[in-house]
């Protein structure tokens, strides 16, 4: 069994939790160390129970509480060799780092973790596959579109944590970002929207696919009404209505969804 849930997400920090069997991996590090204990506590999660840190890319949301938990929790760190690099040298000088090449699939435990390169304003950023037991779990964190690549990574999934930080309308409706902002977010090494993984959702989906959370959903460009909608229509209309759509918040914890 996979089980995962998402400590939080959105512009103010990123962290999501995967068990697989006896395996216990943090994604990202992007919450305040104390939250980050704080959240898999309320879990049932003891930090120091973590088998391994795995990061995406290297940007503050991402990685803003490593330091601290480092600190406190000896939990080994795996990275690519460019965002290892990166991280370190904005200041954590310890821990235990450990780096895999992107595109690499490597194994801890008894779980097949795959992963592949993603498109973003980061020096390397990376998606994952995890594979245990015959379930398959897919994490993408933010990217700026869908690769042919990454869409066939994603394949053959029964669960997906992706991004879908805005609605195409609401971006362009909004006042409080310069037009330049609004180009970067919505640029190829932006940010995905709902069309996109709704477009995604549509090719990828099949009749074992369970679960989806959407994460990092802006506050402004965005609403979980939107998303859930728009992308429950895409699913409905290719004849997977099965599949449960939910989003992650910012300030809380989601529960446990199990593959």
């Amino acid at each position: 069994m996979i089980r995962f849930a998402v400590l939080g997400s959105g512009s103010s920090g990123n962290s999501a939790v995967v068990e697989c069997g006896d395996l216990r991996l943090l994604i990202d590090a992007g919450l305040s160390a104390k939250q980050l204990e704080l959240r898999l506590i309320s879990l049932g999660v003891d930090p120091a129970s973590l088998s391994g840190i795995l990061l995406t890319h290297e940007h503050g949301d991402h990685v803003r509480g490593l330091r601290v938990f480092l600190r406190k929790f000896a939990v080994p760190v795996l990275a690519t060799p460019k965002t290892a690099l990166m991280v370190r040298e904005s200041g954590i000088a310890h821990g235990d780092w450990r780096s895999f090449e992107t595109g690499q699939s490597f194994t801890l435990g008894d779980t097949k973790i795959q992963s592949f390169a993603i498109q973003h304003d980061a020096v390397d950023p990376v998606g994952f596959v995890f594979s245990h037991q015959k379930r398959r779990f897919g994490l993408v964190s933010d990217a700026g579109f869908v690769t042919h690549s990454m869409r066939e990574s994603l394949r053959d999934l029964h669960g997906l944590f992706i991004e879908a930080n805005y609605d195409d309308g609401l971006l362009e409706r909004d006042t409080k970002r310069p037009w330049s902002i609004k180009q970067r977010i919505s640029s190829r090494h932006g940010h995905l929207s709902n069309k996109q993984v709704g477009d995604l959702l549509r090719d990828i989906a099949h009749p074992g696919f369970q679960q989806v959370v959407l994460g990092h959903l802006s506050s402004d460009c965005n609403q979980p009404q939107v998303a859930l909608g728009h992308l429950r229509e895409c699913l409905l209309g290719g004849g997977h209505g099965h599949v449960v759509l939910e989003c992650a918040k910012q300030n809380e914890p989601t529960d446990w969804f199990e593959l």
